[in-house]
């Protein structure tokens, strides 16, 4: 069992940065690691997936915008947010699983949740 905790939300003006973090209790070597948002009145939908090889893939609502990364030795996976959008405005989650499957509709573990809000 692994537990999950985001940071780094916050505020930011359209077009702002933020990265978020999420601290794992235990090694992350053999879990692929995903990020998903949920806005309010909207279904929860992916938005980047790391595997437990490294490799990585973005939603395409995402893609060019958003980079997920992984420090194994820090057990943290982070999320690079540039040219943010008020549409990103979300509960942000973290999830790990041991899968190899891209983007599953499930994951083990979760975490809380950290908000982002993109206003001016």
């Amino acid at each position: 069992q692994v537990q999950l905790v985001e940071s780094g939300g916050g505020l930011v003006p359209p077009g702002g940065s933020l990265t978020l973090s999420c601290a794992a209790s235990g090694s992350i070597n053999r879990y692929a690691m995903g990020w998903y948002r949920q806005a309010p009145g909207k279904q929860r939908e992916v938005v980047a997936q790391i595997s437990s090889g490294g490799r990585t893939k973005c939603a395409d609502s995402v893609k060019g915008r958003f980079t997920i990364s992984r420090d194994t030795a820090k057990n943290t996976v982070y999320l690079q947010m540039n040219s943010l959008k008020p549409e990103d405005t979300a509960l942000y989650y973290c999830a790990a699983d041991v899968t190899s499957r891209w983007f599953p509709a499930e994951y083990a573990y979760w975490g809380q949740g950290t908000q982002v809000t993109v206003s001016s």
